[in-house]
């Protein structure tokens, strides 16, 4: 990937020069397959449902379909939205500034109207919504509006950090217990919802630490798509929480990630088996780095069979997700 011009050095910077230039430059090929290899990743990592969060923001309509379909393909579940926002304009180009605008743009529209059709036509999924500090007020409203009437949560990214640190107050009179809220490292109100945990992607966006233990929020633990290793993640979070109070102990963590089934129920039908014996002890997988699942069962069907995927072929998925991977660097150059 081509480095940025300038080396960011705070969020918004992050944001700008990296992320939002990756979501303006995919297409139907780059989604398709990456979500194809993110879900394969976390399927030989014993992962069998996946919550995603999706932008494009030159491929809206039809792009949910594209991630449902590569990850039934692979045989794993996902709950996914479209986040929308402002910050496009109709051209699918960034807006020349950031701070929320007065009303819903077009592409703030099509995004709604893509969860919506998503999920009317049968698909799991949330209405997203990609941050408050980047929509208007008649954006935030409307997909709020729209989650009641599909009864669904709303899927959004909360006080990930300083520029969004207005979110709370912003949100407090339309969150509902079925949201979504995804980081809340700069939370400091109580806002009604889920608050989904996700340590190394903070610490590598350099937005601070959540201190999840001192929201009175259910925790959820999540990987904001920097990896597919739900273990290996737990192991951070549970060092990152040790760092933060030294009282804590693996279970702690071990919760966060059994508090997932609160969006997959079903799931705890799914069968894992692992290559380690002490699979069910969080002091045991807390300090055993390498563990892997060797066979999955969902609703009955082997679709991992001694470590390898059973209804595709991963080094086609590999090999495509790599060509993708060049187009999308080549557009970034």
């Amino acid at each position: 990937m081509p480095a940025t011009r300038h080396t960011p050095t705070k969020f918004i910077e992050v944001l700008q020069q990296v992320w939002w230039r990756i979501d303006a430059a995919l297409d139907a090929d780059m989604i398709y397959w990456s979500a194809a290899l993110g879900a394969v990743e976390a399927l030989m990592n014993g992962t069998t449902a996946i919550i995603d969060h999706h932008e494009s923001p030159n491929m809206i309509e039809g792009s949910l379909s594209l991630i449902n379909k590569a990850c039934r393909d692979v045989g794993v579940r996902v709950n996914t939205c479209y986040g929308v926002s402002d910050r496009w304009d109709n051209s699918g180009q960034l807006h020349s500034k950031v701070s929320p605008l007065s009303k819903m743009t077009d592409a703030a529209q099509r995004g709604l109207a893509e969860c919506e059709r998503f999920i009317a036509e049968g698909g799991t999924g949330m209405v997203g919504v990609h941050a408050a500090f980047t929509c208007s007020d008649e954006t935030l409203n409307a997909a709020a509006q729209l989650a009641k009437q599909l009864h669904v949560g709303v899927h959004i990214h909360v006080a990930e950090g300083d520029d969004d640190a207005q979110a709370a107050a912003r949100l407090s009179e339309l969150a509902a217990d079925d949201w979504l809220l995804v980081h809340g490292v700069q939370l400091k109100a109580p806002l009604r919802g889920r608050l989904v945990h996700n340590p190394r992607s903070n610490m590598n966006n350099h937005v601070g630490y959540g201190a999840p233990t001192t929201k009175s929020n259910t925790i959820l633990l999540g990987s904001d798509g920097i990896g597919a290793d739900m273990l290996e993640e737990s192991r951070l979070a549970y060092a990152r929480l040790r760092e933060f109070d030294i009282t804590e102990t693996p279970e702690t963590v071990a919760q966060w990630l059994r508090n997932g089934y609160e969006i997959f129920p079903e799931a705890q039908t799914d069968t894992v088996t692992w290559n380690y014996d002490q699979i069910e002890s969080p002091w045991h997988v807390a300090f055993t780095p390498g563990t892997r699942a060797t066979d999955v069962l969902i609703d009955g069907e082997v679709v991992l069979k001694d470590g390898l995927p059973t209804k595709v072929d991963i080094n086609e998925i590999r090999a495509k997700a790599h060509e993708q991977a060049l187009r999308l660097f080549e557009r970034l150059q």
